[in-house]
């Protein structure tokens, strides 16, 4: 039987009632990303290894992103 996820928002989930946000569900095997705005659209999934390189992606300072 499949588990519920349990989102967790971002701590930078900006003013008002912290809806502009992404929210992650992380499980042994996949991270699973979506917007806070828009909860049962579309997901991105990512393995561990690979959410862990899209972070540091996102927190280098040549990013673009």
């Amino acid at each position: 039987m499949p588990t519920r996820d349990i989102w967790q928002k971002s701590s930078y989930s900006g003013g008002g009632e912290g809806n502009a946000c992404v929210e992650i569900a992380t499980h042994p095997t996949h991270i699973a990303v979506r917007d806070s705005k828009t909860p049962t659209r579309a997901t991105l999934t990512f393995q561990p290894s690979a959410f862990s390189t899209f972070l540091e992606t996102l927190k280098s300072p040549h990013s673009t992103a």
